[in-house]
């Protein structure tokens, strides 16, 4: 089956909905994962989305969190002057997955289902890439510079659940278990007047990095980078989320929220993760800074764009920063 059939087909004809993998392994098709949805014809039809000019980019400030989840360290960012201040230079010491980023296909594996049907202890990432493939780093299938060949471009859609949720006077701290529901999504792309396209970007916003800039102490921020499974709201971890993420054909998902799904997971056998990033090779973008696309996006009246990251060239990567613009 060619990779564009394979793309076409049903979500509930799928011979196993965990593991939809495509391209020899350590090619580049298989390295772009998901990705291969956005050829040429698609970014070009989603360049028509380009009408204004305006633009924005969705990069959280690098050094936010100041406190990062997970025992990750901050940025850490130092200027000095070289050859006695004839000129300077600047290094960055951070973790991509501290801040804005795209999770790579290298980040999560998933547990590997046995004939019997039941879970064993082993655990393979997408492509069936092992453990000892990632780990040896003279090996860099499936890693991050597989997408900065070809950048990731096509059509924005955003689905502003923060603005949606206060209108409807639905009150709730992105720092807390609430779900955005399927149901939420599909009545606000009704209101907005969105329909998915295929190779279409969607962007979820919850509001999570403009509380943590305006409204949560410092002693806050500490007590939830310091917990060992953090309270944060997000998209809710079902099959019909997965259905409709795979039948519209979506490229990849991104928000504001640090993980996209709610956390922590309700059912360990339903981690969106696993599916997205092992099972179809899809990219995941957490921490993105929405605030101002938001905004945009009302006073355009619409909440399609053209969007465009380019991530880093790192052979055998995890992940990367987005280095994400949005073009009306």
């Amino acid at each position: 089956m060619t990779t564009a059939a394979i793309f076409d087909t049903a979500f509930d004809t799928l011979p196993d909905k965990t593991q939809v993998w495509i391209g020899e392994p350590g090619s580049l098709e298989e390295g772009l994962g998901r990705l291969a949805i956005l050829t040429p014809e698609v970014v070009a039809n989603a360049a028509s989305e380009i009408r204004s000019g305006r633009r924005i980019a969705l990069n959280w400030d690098l050094q936010k969190p100041e406190h990062p989840g997970f025992g990750r360290k901050p940025c850490e960012h130092k200027i000095f002057p070289v050859y006695g201040g004839a000129f300077f230079d600047d290094e960055y010491k951070f973790n991509p997955q501290q801040g804005s980023q795209w999770d790579g296909l290298r980040h999560m594996p998933k547990p590997v289902t046995g004939t019997d049907g039941k879970r064993n202890e082993d655990r393979v990432f997408y492509g069936g890439a092992t453990i000892d493939e990632i780990l040896d780093r003279s090996n860099d299938r499936i890693g991050i510079q597989h997408w900065a060949k070809e950048g990731i471009a096509g059509r924005g859609v955003l689905i502003d659940y923060a603005s949606w949720a206060e209108k409807k006077g639905i009150k709730y701290s992105a720092f807390s278990s609430h779900e955005v529901k399927l149901r939420d999504i599909k009545e606000i792309a009704k209101e907005c007047n969105i329909t998915f396209q295929k190779g279409d970007i969607l962007f979820v916003r919850i509001g999570l990095t403009s509380e943590w800039d305006t409204t949560m102490s410092e002693e806050q921020k500490i007590a939830f980078s310091s917990a060992a499974m953090p309270h944060q709201c997000g998209v809710e971890a079902t099959e019909d989320v997965l259905r409709f993420i795979w039948d519209e054909k979506i490229a990849a998902v991104a928000g504001d929220a640090m993980g996209w799904e709610v956390m922590p997971p309700k059912d360990l056998k339903m981690i969106l993760h696993h599916y997205f990033l092992a099972g179809w090779g899809m990219p995941i973008g957490e921490m993105f800074d929405l605030e101002d696309l938001s905004r945009i996006c009302q006073e355009e009246g619409r909440w399609t764009f053209f969007v465009t990251s380019s991530p880093l060239n790192m052979r055998g990567g995890v992940s990367t920063p987005p280095n994400c613009m949005a073009i009306f």
